[in-house]
Order: C-alpha cells, then sequence, then structure tokens
C-alpha cells in the first residue's frame, strides 16, 4: 500500500489519449491520460465509463448532447451510449475502468495502457 501522486505520474508523458495504469482497483484500472483535441466517437457494450477531471475542462459529446465537464467534476457515460471526449486545451483526467476495456471500444484500435 502506498500513495500515488497523479501530478508526478501525469508529468512522467506528454502524449495525449494514451492513457497510463496508476493503480488497481476491484478488477478496475485507474488511469490518468491527457485530452487535447477530439477523440474518436465510440461506445462500451458492456461497461460504463468513467471521467474525473483534475486540470483543465473537457466536453463530453452525446449523440444530440454536448457536457462541459471542469476541474474537479466527474461525469459517467452509461453503458451502451455513444460519446465522444474532448478538449480544446489540454485537460487532465482520472479515468477508471475494468483491465482488458479497449479504450476505443474495439480492441483493434485501442491504445496499450502502459503502467507508470
Amino acid at each position: 500500500m502506498k500513495s500515488v501522486n497523479l501530478a508526478e505520474k501525469l508529468a512522467q508523458f506528454s502524449t495525449h489519449w494514451d492513457p497510463h495504469v496508476v493503480a488497481d482497483y476491484n478488477g478496475n484500472d485507474v488511469m490518468v491520460v491527457k485530452f487535447q483535441g477530439e477523440f474518436p466517437f465510440h461506445m462500451h457494450p458492456d461497461t460504463d465509463d468513467f471521467f474525473l477531471v483534475l486540470e483543465g475542462e473537457m466536453v463530453m459529446d452525446l449523440e444530440g448532447a454536448e457536457h462541459h465537464v471542469g476541474a474537479g467534476e466527474l461525469f459517467i457515460v452509461p453503458r451502451g451510449v455513444t460519446h465522444r471526449p474532448r478538449a480544446e486545451a489540454e485537460c487532465k483526467v482520472l479515468l477508471i475502468e475494468p483491465k482488458g476495456v479497449p479504450n476505443t471500444g474495439d480492441v483493434a484500435t485501442a491504445a496499450p495502457k502502459p503502467r507508470i
């Protein structure tokens, strides 16, 4: 057991849309990621998608709606809902997903999730 400094973990990489695992929790990966620009629309048929904005602001596009999510706010996309996160300026986010869930909803296009 040890604490995890999220700012230190985020300082270890500069890429966008590249989640890095920082901890495990009940069969889930706890990850940090930096957003800038647009991620493709996608969905996860079997799991909800958890986003906690640590710094900056992201927009979550859903079918027919957009939600602005600022630092200190979280947003949950229910399973089966098509969505797209985006950020005009760099945004730092904590994600929680079950181990093995591809970030795009498709194993063929998913980014690897290195542990830092």
